[in-house]
């Protein structure tokens, strides 16, 4: 089978990843998966025959080339991202293929942008970090939030999920994040990452239909602070998070996801709210779907299509908003989120 213009799925074995590999197939691309485990590999091959199977353990550069030879990108599923991203984007540049990846590892994004950046420019490969539900969506909505603005005083983004049943991967990952921070809270104000012990707080927000009043955690910050402040010039981005969705995370004894539909979404639904604000006007964008884990498959996907289509804005490390058109890419994920942007 030719692999000319496939797509390699690292992690594809994953929570996440069988989204990825669904959405593919959906859309008629090529599909190689790989990853550690060659025995899982095989197995989800054959449930979807036509899949090409590469296993390549993360620390084997050599098994890496192999699986993505001959391919057009690849996207990165596989946390803890602090230990894949690495190894996986420098096998990208080698091969000269895009790279995509799904993190919310606040500092794996950092690294990114400070690791890569001169190489995958002078490569002029595109590179897009934390292309999920965290850090790519809230990162396209800020961006078509501001339109013709070059610049906002704060920006706002806020999560309403209705529950948040957590993916082993998910948890994996947290834990890393936590231990690298020694425990500490991250935010991003004054122009920079700023790591703190101040005590959590909580503030009513009015997210839109469906969820309307809710509560949520201040400085629940997740990767929109790499993303957005990377080609935006905000000195300040703040993250909330629902106290129930917040709740749900920290508990040891909370479920992993459960499929409730025919497309294997959970029950879990979402709205992010995103205020931008610049000499005293604002600006609203809100996005709203179902299952977090589920919609980051479109948005990776769509990504990837639109970077081998040529339809991207720069080269080298970008975030989304930086990458693409925000309204337009936003645009194109219906019916998997419903948007709504400024006129």
């Amino acid at each position: 089978m030719s692999t000319t213009a496939a797509v390699v799925v690292y992690g594809a074995t994953g929570h996440t990843g069988r989204f990825i590999v669904a959405e593919l197939r959906r859309r008629g691309l090529t599909t190689v998966i790989s990853g550690r485990n060659a025995a899982q590999l095989v197995a989800l091959a054959a449930q979807w025959p036509g899949l090409v199977v590469r296993p390549a353990a993360v620390d084997d550069p050599a098994a890496l080339d192999r699986a993505l030879a001959g391919t057009a990108a690849v996207i990165n599923c596989a946390g803890p991202f602090a230990i894949t991203g690495g190894p996986l984007v420098e096998a990208s540049l080698r091969a000269g293929i895009a790279y995509v990846d799904v993190a919310a590892e606040i500092e794996a994004n950092v690294a990114m942008f400070a690791d890569f950046a001169e190489e995958a420019a002078k490569a002029e490969t595109a590179v897009v970090p934390a292309m999920a539900f965290y850090g790519g969506l809230g990162d396209l909505l800020v961006t078509a939030a501001m339109g013709e603005w070059t610049a906002a005083d704060e920006v706002h983004v806020a999560y309403g999920l209705s529950s948040w049943r957590p993916t082993a991967g998910t948890r994996v990952a947290g834990r890393v994040s936590h231990e690298r921070r020694a425990g500490q809270r991250v935010r991003f104000t004054e122009g920079e990452l700023q790591y703190h012990d101040d005590k959590v707080v909580e503030h009513d927000w009015h997210f839109p239909e469906p969820l309307g009043l809710r509560t949520v955690i201040a400085e629940f910050t997740m990767a929109d602070v790499v993303t957005v402040p990377s080609h935006l010039d905000v000195p300040t981005v703040t993250t909330y998070m629902a106290v129930e969705a917040a709740r749900d995370l920290a508990g040891a004894e909370t479920p992993a996801p459960e499929a409730v539909d025919e497309l294997g979404r959970s029950d879990q639904t979402f709205v992010v709210d995103v205020v931008v604000s610049a000499g005293g006007v604002e600006r609203r964008a809100t996005a709203r779907g179902q299952d977090i884990y589920a919609v980051t498959a479109p948005l990776a996907v769509e990504a990837v299509e639109r970077i081998l289509d040529g339809k991207t804005r720069t080269a080298g490390v970008a975030s989304a908003g930086a990458m693409f058109d925000a309204a337009d890419f936003l645009r194109a994920l219906h019916p998997y989120v419903t948007v709504e942007l400024p006129h």
